[in-house]
């Protein structure tokens, strides 16, 4: 009898990642979101949601994030306010270096932190330079807080 494997599934095994069922929960989750969330604010839904899932503490949390951004499923963002975020990132991104590059904006009333859909070119750095980070935030007010 052969399974069936969901698309999350084969995302995962895409990239070489075995898909467990906190992987699977994680990038879900992730990928649900339309801004960037930070460790904190992921591991208490996940609490929230089960008494079952005290197994889902920080360092599993940590170290799955970790391997997803490793795997550039993930992209992680530093908005200023010193707290890590993270978003799922563009699939069809095929840099030279393997990862979209783009803008983000961080609301400074609801601060939310939201990935924006304009790419920069990779052709703007000399061939001679190599791009480790890219850590772009615009900042003021989102289209949701602007209508309040």
């Amino acid at each position: 009898m052969t399974l069936m494997t969901t698309k999350t599934e084969k995302t995962l095994l895409s990239k070489g990642i075995r898909p467990t069922e906190m992987r699977l929960k994680i990038y879900k989750y992730l990928q649900r979101k339309t801004y960037a969330v930070s460790l904190n604010e992921m591991q208490k839904v996940f609490i929230a949601k089960s008494e079952e899932n005290k197994t889902a503490n920080r360092t599993t949390f940590y170290r799955n994030l970790k391997t997803f951004e490793d795997k550039r499923l993930i992209h992680q963002i530093n908005d200023g306010t010193g707290v890590a975020k993270f978003a799922i990132s563009d699939k069809k991104a095929r840099g030279k270096y393997g990862t979209d590059l783009h803008m983000h904006f961080y609301c400074t009333k609801c601060g939310k932190t939201s990935c924006l859909p304009n790419k920069i070119s990779e052709d703007i750095l000399p061939d001679d330079y190599e791009v480790n980070d890219l850590n772009l935030v615009l900042k003021g007010v989102c289209k949701n807080c602007n209508k309040k």
